[in-house]
């Protein structure tokens, strides 16, 4: 590793992450309702020295959009 080059992490990622695990606990996470999830997420990573950055999962790649669906899916069976 290169130390002159930050470290970059995708702050989806994290959202993803903290979404499922709220969701293992339980709990009801809810994304789009209360503001964009990344722009606290990036600033998590910053606290950590960490800068967001993307990498080849963005909110937008067909992964990603075929994880949330799956999520909506199991969250929501009725919707």
């Amino acid at each position: 590793m290169d130390p002159q080059q930050p470290e970059t992490f995708n702050p989806w990622t994290v959202v993803n992450l903290v979404f499922h695990h709220l969701a293992e606990q339980g709990l009801h996470p809810v994304l789009g309702g209360h503001g964009d999830p990344a722009e606290p997420a990036a600033a998590l990573l910053r606290a950590f020295g960490i800068e967001p950055g993307r990498n080849d999962e963005s909110v937008t790649s067909p992964a990603v959009q075929d994880t949330l669906a799956d999520l909506r899916a199991r969250m929501f069976p009725d919707v």
